[in-house]
């Protein structure tokens, strides 16, 4: 190294043996029209366990204790959050930008079914035109004053996780799974995905955990014995929530309702976020 070094490798042609090439920067900055506080991703290791179900009851627990909030949909092939919502209007824009649906609370949603010309149009699309879609979503978007924004990501850790990962600043993973057995080697692999990202997580749900039967008022297993406690044990990981198989819940959603939904399954993921507000 020269006495004349000063550090800065990016801007210097030696080849010394104390060279450190620079990390890679692939971060995307938000629209200047928007101010995001705080950003929750909602993953899952396997699709069909209620991820977007969880994203929606976060963001409309968190707006009703006045929090503004808002949803980034980031399932490009499989989108959902709209039609929980009822949203069936198309996204518009200007020159300075794209603006997100509002639902009738008047939470933020951006999904690809709102550029869709039909919402049933299949997104036949490659990888990266996918991550592209996702990073134009958080740059592109004039999101406003946002307390809290919640990013439903497609099952699994390909391309889209990493994306939203490495572009967006992501302040806290919640991870939703199921009672299965199988659901522990899958946990594993989205937790140790976040590990390697630095991403902090904020807990794991447990989603159709149980079935109450109206007229017995008794708990049924549908899928077996939880193992929520022993997996979030072994990553040391906080149970936020057991939310059970609920019809009305259910409906409630294919109705575009999911704002009126009553129950406190999403009382404890609020309090959480709330505590790591500061």
């Amino acid at each position: 190294m020269s006495e004349k070094c000063n550090q800065d490798c990016k801007g210097c042609s030696e080849d010394c043996e104390d060279r450190i090439e620079p990390k890679a920067d692939f971060s995307v900055e938000a629209n200047e029209l928007s101010n995001i506080k705080k950003v929750i991703g909602v993953i899952s290791g396997k699709g069909g366990v209620g991820k977007s179900l969880v994203t929606s009851l976060l963001a409309v627990a968190m707006n009703r204790e006045g929090y503004n909030t808002a949803i980034l949909d980031a399932d490009v092939t499989g989108p959902s959050i709209p039609k929980a919502f009822g949203i069936n209007k198309k996204a518009t824009g200007n020159e300075l930008g794209m603006f997100p649906g509002k639902s009738k609370t008047g939470i933020n949603i951006m999904s690809i079914n709102m550029l869709l010309e039909n919402e049933t149009d299949p997104v036949v699309w490659r990888g990266p035109i996918i991550s592209g879609t996702v990073k134009q979503f958080w740059s592109d978007v004039i999101w406003g004053d946002v307390d809290y924004m919640f990013i439903d990501m497609p099952p699994g850790t390909g391309d889209v996780p990493l994306t939203v990962f490495q572009s967006i600043p992501v302040d806290g993973i919640i991870i939703v799974t199921s009672p299965q057995e199988l659901v522990s080697m899958i946990v594993a692999k989205a937790v140790k995905m976040t590990e390697m990202m630095k991403i902090p997580i904020v807990g794991i749900v447990e989603n159709m955990s149980y079935f109450k039967c109206p007229d017995c008022d008794s708990k049924h297993l549908i899928f077996g014995e939880s193992h929520i406690e022993d997996i979030a044990a072994r990553h040391n990981l906080e149970v936020l929530a057991r939310i059970p198989i609920d019809p009305k819940l259910a409906r409630a959603c294919d109705r575009g309702m999911i704002e009126l939904f009553e129950g406190d399954w999403a009382d404890n993921m609020v309090k959480v976020l709330e505590k790591r507000r500061a």
